[in-house]
């Protein structure tokens, strides 16, 4: 059976007290509406729709970089989740197998709590949770293994209110019938919306199924305030850790890691301690990342030595046996295999070729102020410390610089280049400088 997702993300979340779309705020470097897309990437959905409101054009461009291939529709009013739904189906014109809804700002739902969902034999699927706290969530009244009705917390009596199987608001029905149940929603209530809970009470009406699925409450967490966002940023990691640890990963210190959503680490790396994972790492299988390391956007080959005190930006790409020292910065830098970069060094925009050493203080000086230049080193070579290369220059293979040198020429292969005035000692000068600058300071002192 095709699957197809609606994904709910039109709401403006006051609570969060931010101009920006509440499910566009992050946990793991990424937004909240990235993690609940995220987790049903393993159904293979045939289709994937987006329902944007509030800041429907950030949402939009979130959607395009996370999930290429879903589809944004457009909630004008936000009339209830019913209405959302409402919204969506027609984009789903044609389709005939089962749909799932869940929301943007719930991120920790798990793909096999989904796949269950997908499994049930009910028309109609809810998914629900025992609450530790029920506190005011929607209460799921079931007959044995059938759901009879979900009960608002203001609308149930004192018996409905004892119930601990709470709502979760995520709901798996087959697309036609979704269609028939949402089309005879009422928004006859104090608050004039339309709510998709009221489905399963239309498909009771109508004779239909409809079943309740479980899963851990930890699962359900939705982010409605920045104190609930810290909190699942916590649980987050937490659970990027333990799966780290489970996978063969080895950290020094696991509480003082920070993972992003699509942090990948190969079997036996080893992380220190207090080291951060922005967006897009890759770590392969046996690479070593030191003490207090913040890297993003790169990938880091085998065997490969990184930090501590290093950073590594977007467009970073080190081979293999690779090292890089302490307070190096590298970007949009590829270094062959073996290269080594020991400390105090910035590469930018730069092709390292293998086995090259990079001396202390070396900067590839990549901008002029308008545009970006590429530094070109070859295999073997040896750049003294405190090398200015001055961008777009190519150092040949096997060449050297010569210490505090600026090269603004290319340098042929095996050559030798130095770009430093040459060195003058005047005998006996620096003692009578001195002489003259003591003589001075203690003038000054009597004139004061």
């Amino acid at each position: 059976m095709e699957i197809a997702l609606i994904t709910l993300a039109a709401g403006q979340g006051s609570r969060m007290k931010s101009d920006l779309p509440k499910v566009l705020h992050e946990i793991g470097r990424a937004p909240l509406l990235a993690h609940a897309l995220a987790s049903t990437r393993a159904l293979e959905p045939a289709r994937v729709i987006v329902v944007a409101g509030h800041g429907a054009e950030p949402v939009r461009k979130s959607v395009a970089k996370f999930a290429p291939d879903a589809e944004v529709v457009l909630q004008d009013a936000q009339l209830g989740t019913g209405h959302a739904v409402a919204q969506a189906l027609p984009a789903l014109a044609g389709f005939e197998g089962r749909v799932i809804v869940l929301y943007g700002d719930t991120p920790f739902i798990r793909p096999e709590t989904l796949e269950l969902m997908t499994q049930a034999d009910a028309d109609v699927v809810v998914l629900g949770f025992e609450a530790a706290d029920p506190g005011r969530y929607g209460r799921l009244v079931t007959d044995g293994a059938a759901l009879e009705r979900i009960v608002e917390f203001k609308d149930a009596t004192d018996d409905e209110r004892a119930i601990t199987l709470c709502n979760s608001g995520v709901i798996s029905c087959d697309a036609a019938v979704l269609q028939d149940l949402v089309a005879g929603l009422s928004n006859d209530n104090a608050a004039q919306e339309y709510y998709l809970t009221d489905i399963v009470a239309g498909a009771r009406a109508k004779g239909l199924s409809a079943q309740v699925v479980t899963c851990d409450e930890a699962e359900t967490l939705g982010i409605n305030t920045r104190e609930e966002l810290a909190r699942a940023e916590a649980q987050f990691q937490a659970r990027a850790r333990a799966e780290a640890l489970a996978d063969g990963v080895t950290m020094i210190d696991p509480a003082s890691v920070y993972f992003a959503l699509d942090t990948y680490l190969g079997r036996d790396v080893v992380i220190g301690p207090n080291v951060v994972f922005g967006p897009e790492v890759t770590i392969e299988s046996g690479a070593r990342i030191e003490a207090f390391c913040h890297l993003e956007g790169c990938h880091i080959s085998r065997g490969a030595t990184v930090g501590p005190f290093a950073r590594l930006r977007p467009g970073a790409e080190l081979a293999e046996d690779v090292h890089i020292g302490n307070f190096v910065e590298v970007k949009n830098a590829v270094l062959a295999e073996g290269v080594k970069v020991g400390h105090l060094t910035y590469l930018g925009d730069a092709e390292i070729g293998e086995h090259t050493n990079i001396g202390a203080g070396t900067i590839t000086c990549n901008y002029d102020g308008v545009f970006k230049h590429r530094t070109v080193i070859g295999a073997n070579a040896f750049i003294g410390s405190d090398t200015m290369l001055v961008a777009p220059v190519t150092i040949g293979a096997g060449a050297l610089t010569g210490s505090g040198s600026v090269i603004t020429q290319d340098v042929p292969d095996a050559a030798l280049a130095l770009g430093r005035s040459k060195q003058v000692n005047r005998e006996g000068l620096a003692a009578k400088l001195f002489s003259k600058l003591r003589a001075e300071k203690e003038r000054m002192k009597k004139g004061s």
